[in-house]
């Protein structure tokens, strides 16, 4: 019997879209690939997520640190404020359909938590969010100082929430080999391909750790007996 259910952030809830203009990148004269280069450049992203780089500014100060270019104080503090909209609209812009399904497993008296990859930028909106409300418990990796896939991260979720992993599901879109982490916690996966269609190769990938596969966030509900 599935009591708590807990779900990924990004590509599985939200997805932090570039818009049409005024994006980080175009801030500095970048294209997208290139900013995504220097801002998820692996050794920072997990320097970022764990937590070790804590202020907002110097997030942005370490990513333009490893541009070959002199980015300034105004330029920096701009790209801040753009980054911190971005991820606040990302957090807004919840479809009807998920919603929905939170709403759903809140009436049958399901736990829902959040295990993140997420540094302080990324999660500064958060209690401010349309999926907030709907949440019993969050764990943010900036906050714990722990990444998934390590298993220790989803076991302090389920001892947050007071649930043995033969009770718990675990949705995510695979990124950061995550169903891998939670499978080997002893929760049931779900991968899910809702918000962001992976390819071929990737698919297959994330295929070997997940019990169940969904294209509709509604097929959630199937996968836990509804």
């Amino acid at each position: 019997m599935i009591r708590a259910v807990y779900f990924d952030l990004f590509f599985t809830l939200i997805t932090p879209a570039y818009g049409k203009q005024n994006n980080e990148f175009d801030l500095l004269g970048l294209s997208a690939e290139e900013w995504e280069k220097y801002a998820e450049e692996p050794l920072l992203y997990r320097e970022r997520a764990l937590g070790t780089v804590s202020s907002e500014m110097e997030i942005i100060e370490k990513i333009a640190a490893g541009m070959p270019f002199e980015v300034s104080a105004a330029q920096k503090q701009k790209v801040l404020g753009v980054r911190r909209e971005r991820m606040r609209a990302a957090l807004q812009n919840i479809s009807d359909d998920i919603i929905d399904v939170l709403g759903t497993l809140k009436k049958k008296g399901i736990q829902i938590g959040l295990i993140s990859n997420a540094d302080r930028i990324d999660c500064r909106y958060w209690k401010e969010s349309k999926l907030f409300p709907f949440f019993d418990d969050a764990v943010f990796s900036c906050d714990v100082g722990l990444l998934k896939p390590d298993i220790h991260i989803y076991k302090l979720a389920m001892q947050r929430l007071g649930v043995p992993p033969e009770n718990c599901i675990f949705v995510g879109d695979g990124g950061s080999n995550e169903l891998y982490g939670a499978k080997s916690a002893g929760m049931k996966t779900v991968f899910s391909e809702a918000l962001e269609v992976k390819d071929d190769e990737s698919r297959s990938r994330i295929m070997a750790y997940a019990d169940h596969h969904i294209k509709n966030f509604r097929e959630i509900l199937s996968c836990i007996g509804e």
